[in-house]
């Protein structure tokens, strides 16, 4: 039997934010089959730490319940997401990429995680799919297999 190849996942928190109480959201499948690769062993999940501040600030805008609140943030902490403390190497890299593709410092700073770390970025953030970076694949989570 062939050994598959670990698929290493940068996921940004228009993904993240799929596996939690809200309502509303749209390809709940497709962020579902990455948890489903994750719990076979067939992918890694990598995000920089910012994303609990956003996933946090995500929660708060959608109006939701103390109870809801605190039971997503109790299922976000427990996927297993690896999570980048930004080093000063990543944090020129995020500037260059924010500075040059005219996008919020906090949005480069996923693609420069996924860059710096060979991973494929998934997201359902047009800002990120509509940037080409040398280096960097970038896939919608509409289109993810």
């Amino acid at each position: 039997m062939m050994n598959q190849k670990l698929l290493v996942l940068v996921i940004d928190s228009s993904v993240a934010v799929k596996w939690l109480i809200i309502k509303d959201e749209h390809y709940i499948k497709q962020a579902d089959k990455i948890l489903s690769f994750v719990k076979e062993g067939r992918a890694k999940l990598l995000m920089p730490e910012l994303a609990k501040y956003e996933i946090g600030n995500v929660l708060l805008n959608k109006k939701l319940s103390q109870q809801d609140v605190e039971q997503s943030l109790y299922i976000f902490y427990k996927i297993p997401i690896n999570f980048y403390q930004e080093t000063y190497a990543l944090s020129l890299l995020t500037s260059r990429i924010a500075l040059d593709k005219q996008i919020t410092y906090y949005d480069a700073s996923f693609m420069a995680l996924a860059k710096e770390q060979k991973a494929v970025l998934v997201t359902d953030n047009p800002k990120h799919q509509n940037k080409k970076i040398s280096g960097l694949k970038v896939v919608s989570l509409q289109n993810y297999r």
